[in-house]
C-alpha cells in the first residue's frame, strides 16, 4: 500500500477536507497515474452529501481524471511513463457478460465498479476512492489515452459529461445535415451543443431562461427557443431528428416529443428526483418515435469520443478551483452558478509524504 493525499468527506455533513487515502501497489496489469486535474460532477455532490444513500465514508470523490503515467505493471501494453491519460466513471466491470464483451461496460450485467464509492470486486471489496487525490492505480483496460493537442484540464469533464452526450448522439447516428435539439444548457447541455455541431448538425437549444440565448450562440448553437413560450414551441413541431434532454428537474416531455420528425428520438440524460409527467404514447405511435435513456459510454467509445474531440478541437468550458474551494464549488453547483464545469487543480492538494512523487512533476503537470 502507498498513501495518497486527498480531499475527502467523513460524513454527509462534514464537507470535504484534507485527508490521506490508501492506494494499492500497481499489479502486473495496472497503471499508476499522478493526477493533474479532476472534474467536479454533480453526482459528486449527491454522493458526498449522502443524498443517494449507501455512501461509505470516508470518501474521496472524482471520476473525471486526467494525469500522467508514473508506473506501469509488467504486463501493461500501450501505456508508458509520462503518457497523458484519463480515467472516467468506472475502473472495472465483470468483463465476461454480454455487455462487457460488446464493449458496453457501463451496462455490465453484474454492475460496473465505479471510480469511487463502490466495492472493488478484485481487491477484497474495499471502497474505491476517486480523483480528488494525488494519484490513482487503475487496471490498464480502464485507462484512456488523452490527446496531447487538447487542454488537459478542459478534457477532464469529457470523461463524464462528454461521453454521456457523445454516446447517444453516436448511437442514433447523428450526421451532417441533421437537426438536433438540446434541452438545458448546463454541464451536459453545453457538451451536447459542441459535439452535435462537430458532427455537422444544426443545433437548437431549448431553455427556460432567455438570458442563456447569447451563451448558447457562443457555444455554437444555431437557434435558441424559450421552452416556456407555447407559441414558439408550437412552431417547432416536426423540426428535429433527435433531441438530447439534459434537464434533471421535473418537466413535461410531450412538447419536445411533438417537435420530432417521423422516426426521431429523444434521449433522457438528466435524472429528475421528482416523478415526471406521463409521456403521451399517441405522439410516439403516430410518428414511430423513440424515447430512450443512455448511461455514460464504454471504454472503447470513450476513447473514440476523445479522439473525435481532438480532431474537432472540442473541450469543456471550465472554471478551475483549488482544493480548499471545493465546498464552495459544491454550493455553487447546487445553485447553478457555474459555466459550465468546475475542475480541481490537483496541485493544490496538500502533500501526503508518500505515494506517487509530486516533487518532480511529469511534463505538462503544474508543479
Amino acid at each position: 500500500m502507498t498513501t495518497a493525499s486527498a480531499y475527502a468527506a467523513t460524513s454527509p455533513t462534514s464537507g470535504l477536507s484534507a485527508s490521506t487515502i490508501d492506494r494499492r501497489e500497481p499489479e502486473a496489469d495496472d497503471v499508476e497515474i499522478a493526477i493533474d486535474y479532476c472534474g467536479l460532477c454533480h453526482s459528486d455532490v449527491h454522493a458526498v452529501r449522502g443524498e443517494w444513500g449507501g455512501t461509505d465514508y470516508p470518501l474521496a470523490p472524482g471520476h473525471e481524471i486526467v494525469g500522467r503515467v508514473t508506473q506501469v505493471g509488467e504486463h501493461v501494453s500501450g501505456f508508458q511513463e509520462g503518457d497523458l491519460v484519463g480515467v472516467g466513471c468506472m475502473v472495472d466491470s465483470c468483463r465476461v457478460c454480454a455487455s462487457c464483451q460488446d464493449g458496453q461496460e457501463q451496462y455490465c450485467e453484474q454492475g460496473l465498479t465505479p471510480t469511487y464509492g463502490g466495492p472493488d470486486r478484485r481487491h477484497d471489496g474495499v471502497t474505491t476512492q476517486g480523483g480528488y487525490s494525488s494519484h490513482i492505480v487503475v487496471n490498464q483496460g480502464y485507462v484512456l489515452r488523452v490527446p496531447e493537442n487538447l487542454d488537459p484540464a478542459a478534457v477532464a469533464p469529457l470523461l463524464c459529461a462528454g461521453v454521456t452526450t457523445y454516446s447517444p448522439l453516436r448511437y442514433f447516428g447523428v450526421k451532417e445535415g441533421d437537426s438536433v435539439g438540446v434541452v438545458g444548457l448546463g454541464g451536459l447541455g453545453h457538451m451536447a451543443v459542441k459535439i452535435a455541431k462537430a458532427m455537422g448538425a444544426t443545433v437548437t437549444v431549448f431553455t427556460t431562461s432567455s438570458s442563456k440565448s447569447q451563451a448558447a450562440h457562443e457555444l455554437g448553437a444555431d437557434n435558441v427557443v424559450l421552452s416556456t413560450d407555447e407559441e414558439a414551441m408550437e412552431e417547432m413541431v416536426y423540426s428535429f431528428n433527435f433531441i438530447v434532454d439534459t434537464v434533471a428537474a421535473r418537466h413535461d416531455l410531450n412538447p419536445f416529443l411533438a417537435s420530432l420528425k417521423r422516426d426521431g428520438g429523444l434521449v433522457q440524460l438528466g435524472l429528475p428526483s421528482d416523478e415526471m409527467p406521463p409521456v403521451d404514447p399517441r405522439i410516439l405511435i403516430r410518428r414511430r418515435l423513440s424515447y430512450l435513456g443512455s448511461n455514460i459510454g464504454g471504454i472503447a467509445e470513450t476513447q473514440e469520443m476523445l479522439d473525435f474531440c481532438a480532431e474537432h478541437g472540442v473541450v469543456s468550458e471550465i472554471e478551475m478551483v483549488k482544493a480548499d474551494e471545493l465546498d464552495e464549488a459544491y454550493d455553487r453547483m447546487v445553485a447553478g452558478d457555474v459555466r459550465y464545469r468546475f475542475v480541481l487543480d490537483n496541485s493544490s492538494l496538500p502533500e501526503a509524504g508518500q505515494g506517487a512523487s509530486r516533487g518532480d512533476a511529469p511534463a505538462g503537470r503544474k508543479a
